[in-house]
């Protein structure tokens, strides 16, 4: 089954809870996880900052709100025990406990802050808020979407702009994401663009490592429809006519299941890049993009408060 929303998971960590003196965060996520019949791959599963465990953060955000009810108290560092208002709750609490349930405490009301209107009779940002967690995502997953949407629409401001530019340009693009990329190291003249007549198939030339000793070759393709085997052929063929082994194909567009099952094949390491990857790098890489705003999310550190 999904992982469980935040809410789903408050009336089984307080059941967790009850069944002794006091229990640990690190019992408590495989505990759930067993609850709910969860597979090792939706445990593993990550929130979009690719960093804490999905499972885990719902988890904490459960424990969160359960101790800013009252219903459970924190012990010592990751650790917490049921008060007896948990155990009251416990007996007469609807199946699945949420935050309205948990509105009907004095000290959540104050955690939570009560829903106001402006002086315009509009509803106040806080029930925007309110109403993403009661949909059960946590903080994090509501900016991670965010992040994720903004991401997505710059992906495809970038691939529209540079299918726009011309081939020469796009073929210096390229060079240009691979520098930034660490090929070549700070050396000058690590990479070259050919991009002529006669260059045999080849669009750029990359040193891998910073003293030359070896080469990357590389095709850029500003392209429609999907790149084919053929041009794949061509550019292993490339390869060989320089006795070269590695080669990064790029394009605007996407390849082929058989152009993908060929370079898999041959003896030439040969890399393919679509465009959706192309724009990923250069986001990645900071390749025709700036930063605008950033936001920078910081956890407590329990370490610090440490008097052991």
């Amino acid at each position: 089954m999904a992982i469980p929303d935040f809410q789903t998971l408050m009336r089984p960590v307080l059941e967790f809870a009850a069944s002794a003196d006091e229990r640990s965060m690190k019992e408590t996520h495989p505990a759930m996880a067993d609850h709910f019949q969860l597979t090792e791959e939706e445990c593993a599963q990550l929130l979009p900052s690719g960093r804490v465990r999905l499972l885990n953060n719902r988890v904490a955000w459960a424990v969160t709100h359960l101790k800013k009810a009252e219903l459970i108290e924190a012990r010592r560092r990751g650790v917490y025990a049921i008060t007896e208002k948990g155990r009251q709750v416990l007996s007469e609490a609807p199946k699945r406990i949420t935050l309205s349930y948990l509105m009907k405490f004095h000290s959540f009301r104050a955690f939570r802050g009560q829903n106001q209107k402006d002086g315009n009779g509009q509803v106040s940002d806080q029930a925007s808020e309110d109403k993403a967690w009661d949909n059960g995502r946590t903080p994090e997953e509501i900016l991670g979407a965010a992040w994720n949407a903004i991401q997505e629409g710059l992906e495809s401001e970038i691939l529209e702009q540079v299918k726009r530019v011309s081939p020469i340009f796009f073929e210096q693009l390229v060079v240009d994401v691979l520098v930034a990329m660490g090929y070549g190291g700070e050396r000058s003249g690590a990479a070259r663009s050919v991009g002529k007549s006669g260059d045999g198939g080849i669009d750029g030339i990359i040193d891998e490592d910073p003293l030359g000793l070896d080469v990357i070759y590389l095709q850029a393709k500003r392209w429609e429809g999907v790149v084919g085997r053929p041009e794949i052929q061509k550019f292993a063929g490339a390869l060989q006519g320089r006795r070269a082994k590695k080669g990064v194909f790029i394009t605007t567009s996407g390849f082929s299941r058989e152009a993908e099952e060929y370079a898999s094949m041959i003896d030439s390491r040969i890399i393919l890049v679509n465009g959706h990857r192309l724009a990923k790098l250069m986001i990645a890489h900071d390749v025709g993009v700036s930063p605008v705003k950033k936001y920078v999310i910081k956890r407590l550190d329990t370490d610090y408060f440490s008097e052991e």
